[in-house]
């Protein structure tokens, strides 16, 4: 009889050690910030979490309203602030992709491809660069410390800021990155006012490219360099073939994307406002390592999250609505494996620009 009271008292206080771990000390997969009880939706007030959500789809069932370039800004805004802890939870603080590196660990593997880009840029340190599309500023931050360039990030979700401005504060590196909310076709800054400029998966969300690379082409000093990798389809989608047309809807629903561009407009948009194309590139072709190796790795982690997001649903720590849209984003991690191991879509399409000197 002891033994039993023993053996109960045992696998009690291990249930509760399980609990605790998984909700009060489980963070972000890269870094921890975001505690699985502090799932919010964003800027969103809690009750309104799971209206947010129907909306956000409700865009989907009347494809007109997503061509409205005037409704895109909106719907992305909506969109980040259903889903920026869930990626900051699960994912990190750098909310792109990246490719796999033998020997390192996927956060290494991100700040190397973070790296890359300013590399491109030819900086030095002091200089003043643009970060399009910041998030919640996890290459910006990368990027300051390996450059110990001054960054200055734009994102259209107040939410994203305040996270950002937190991060650069704990990370002792508020005095090299700043934030500013706002839209980036529309960019509160003076012509000329940078030395350089990135942007990493985020023009995606604009829905005429044009616009937004010209916004980065009118506040870039004339020489200066901008590097940017995009979300495209490759040479290998087929628009006629029914199941490539599926699985790029998929990709477009899941991510508040107004429609994905082929790889072929890249550069011709560039060229189009002024720019001179110095280099572009697929970073995801062989020899590279599959960047969708990641998504398919944590499948298992996604249901433990799953559990685990429904029962603070549940009890009510969590806002209702969070559960659809953890859901959400693990359907279109299917629509985004499917993506890669195809060929026919890429979210690391590269291209190097020069704006032409004076």
């Amino acid at each position: 009889m002891e033994s039993l009271i023993l053996f109960g008292t045992a696998a009690a206080s291990l249930l509760a050690g399980a609990i605790y771990w998984f909700v009060f000390v489980l963070g972000s997969a890269e870094q921890k910030g975001k505690a699985a009880v502090h799932l919010s939706g964003g800027s969103i007030s809690r009750e309104k979490v799971q209206d947010n959500y129907n909306k956000y789809w409700s865009f989907f069932r009347r494809p007109k309203e997503i061509e409205k370039p005037e409704n895109v800004p909106a719907f992305v805004d909506t969109f980040y602030n259903l889903v920026t802890d869930i990626y900051e939870w699960g994912w990190g603080q750098s909310f792109h992709f990246s490719p796999s590196i033998p020997g390192k660990s996927h956060r290494e593997a991100t700040r190397l491809h973070e790296e890359r880009a300013v590399d491109l840029l030819n900086v030095k340190p002091g200089s003043k660069i643009l970060d399009a599309g910041c998030g919640v500023g996890g290459p910006m931050r990368a990027i300051a410390a390996h450059s110990g360039a001054n960054v200055v990030g734009i994102t259209i979700n107040e939410y994203q800021v305040n996270r950002a401005k937190s991060h650069n504060k704990k990370a002792g590196l508020d005095g090299l990155c700043e934030v500013v909310c706002g839209n980036f076709l529309q960019m509160p800054f003076e012509d000329g006012e940078f030395d350089g400029a990135y942007s990493i998966e985020a023009t995606c969300h604009a829905p005429k490219l044009e616009d937004v690379y010209g916004e980065i082409y009118r506040v870039l000093k004339p020489g200066s360099l901008y590097v940017s990798y995009e979300w495209v389809t490759t040479d290998l989608y087929d628009g006629d073939n029914p199941e490539h047309v599926e699985t790029i809807q998929g990709i477009e629903r899941g991510d508040a994307l107004p429609g994905l561009r082929s790889y072929r407009d890249i550069a011709k948009t560039a060229r189009k406002v002024g720019f001179e194309v110095i280099a572009e590139k697929d970073l995801a072709r062989p020899p590279a390592r599959p960047w969708w190796s990641r998504l398919k790795m944590s499948r298992i982690a996604f249901w433990r999250n799953h559990i685990l997001v429904s029962i603070l649903s549940f009890i009510g720590v969590a806002p209702k609505g969070t559960v659809d849209v953890h859901k959400m984003l693990f359907v279109t991690a299917d629509y985004l494996t499917r993506g890669g191991e195809t060929g026919i879509f890429t979210p690391m399409y590269m291209i190097l620009c020069r704006k032409p000197p004076e």
